[in-house]
């Protein structure tokens, strides 16, 4: 084996404890999206940690989302840098953490975030940490965490700032939630929002049930009509997701919305989208509602490209030669920021973090065992690079 892995697997190894200790502070300190002093605290934590193994860090203030953490250690090596890339923020409002406090039973770690995506978080730096103590010196070793991906940016824009940030890289190894069964992720739909909202005329619905205008049975059949749009052969779906509206149930509605998430696979997909979905909001259904749809921004979908079918030719390569098995690539529907570095032009495999399941829900988990074994597949996919 190669000196270099050597010693960053037995960096690894030697750190165990210290790491399950990190993975439990971070699921400790709540930062869901909307919890912006949550998020910066764990963006100094990781900017601290960095700094330590001689990293230059900076953190990029946002005014309406959790800050961006950016770190470089050997910014004056040649190589383009190799990076890091990930996101602070959880799905999880302030209080989870007292409901479900970070617990290990049987090798299976629970908690807000635990997969996704504290556990990458510690996966990517005590990556870093092993390469450093292993002397490895040919790339910078670069880590770009945003505060704000659960919520698709839509207050910031951090998209655009990480682009920038990894303009030119070799690489990009994005640490979000890992497959038990090996999965590596090479493409990811993206994902777009809208609102749609009607208004009718509300009325006593035993008194004058006749001049009401049910702004819920309008909605109704444009629920249905959206649902109709999903195109399967295409990979675009649209799922009505949220749907709200009335006051009382002796008053004919007089509002109702409801929120569309569609995921397609490409960017040109776009304007179809929204083309069928204000072409739903026009049409009428019951004489004398009227309705309105608002875009909510999403994320870009991660593009399969030559490049990043060739970094992921590396990552089973070096899969196969860790003894841990054979990885398959895998199209998800899921966005992550891996799109961003697919657009700045680099090659990008995603889901290289601890791996679980069930992330996004109350009964989140995260195998313990992968959190040393990705450290180990990141620094040593890092060191293959050069191979």
């Amino acid at each position: 084996m190669n000196t270099y892995k050597e010693k960053a697997f037995q960096f690894i190894d030697n750190h165990r404890d210290e790491m399950v200790t990190l993975w439990q502070e971070l699921v400790s300190m709540e930062s869901g999206s909307q919890h912006k002093p949550g998020i910066d605290a764990v963006a100094d934590k990781i900017r601290q940690i960095l700094a330590g193994e001689g990293a230059v860090t900076k953190i990029i203030e946002i005014e309406k989302a959790g800050n961006m953490v950016v770190g470089e250690v050997g910014s004056d090596r040649n190589k383009p840098q190799v990076l890091f890339l990930g996101h602070m923020d959880t799905v999880f409002p302030v209080g989870t953490i007292e409901k479900r406090p970070f617990t290990i039973k049987e090798g299976i770690a629970y908690g807000p975030g635990v997969l996704d995506m504290k556990g990458g978080i510690v996966a990517a730096l005590y990556a870093i940490k092993a390469l450093q103590a292993a002397g490895y010196k040919a790339r910078p070793l670069k880590m770009i965490l945003a505060g704000d991906e659960e919520i698709g940016h839509v207050h910031s824009n951090a998209a655009e700032l990480l682009m920038a940030e990894a303009q030119g890289a070799a690489a990009a190894f994005n640490c979000e939630t890992g497959f038990p069964d090996d999965a590596i992720v090479v493409g990811r739909k993206g994902s777009v929002q809208f609102e749609l909202a009607v208004k009718g005329v509300a009325v006593h619905a035993g008194n004058e049930p006749e001049n009401g205008r049910s702004a819920i049975l309008e909605i109704s059949h444009k629920v249905i009509d959206i649902q109709n749009l999903t195109n399967w052969d295409q990979g675009t779906t649209y799922n009505v997701g949220v749907i709200q509206g009335g006051t009382v149930p002796n008053a004919v509605p007089g509002w109702a919305n409801i929120i569309i998430d569609v995921r397609y696979l490409d960017p040109v997909l776009l304007p179809d989208i929204r083309s069928q979905l204000q072409e739903v909001a026009a049409k009428t259904y019951v004489q004398g509602t009227t309705s309105t749809i608002a875009e909510i921004p999403g994320i870009a979908p991660m593009k399969t490209t030559a490049g990043v079918n060739e970094l992921f030719v590396k990552v089973r390569q070096t899969y196969e030669e860790m003894g841990l098995g054979t990885p398959y690539a895998k199209l998800v529907g899921g966005g992550s920021d891996s799109a961003y570095s697919v657009m700045a032009g680099v090659p990008t495999v995603c889901a290289m973090g601890v791996k679980g399941g069930r992330n996004h829900s109350p009964e989140e988990f995260a195998i313990v065992e992968t959190l040393f074994e990705r450290a180990k597949l990141l620094a040593a996919c890092t060191i293959n690079l050069d191979a």
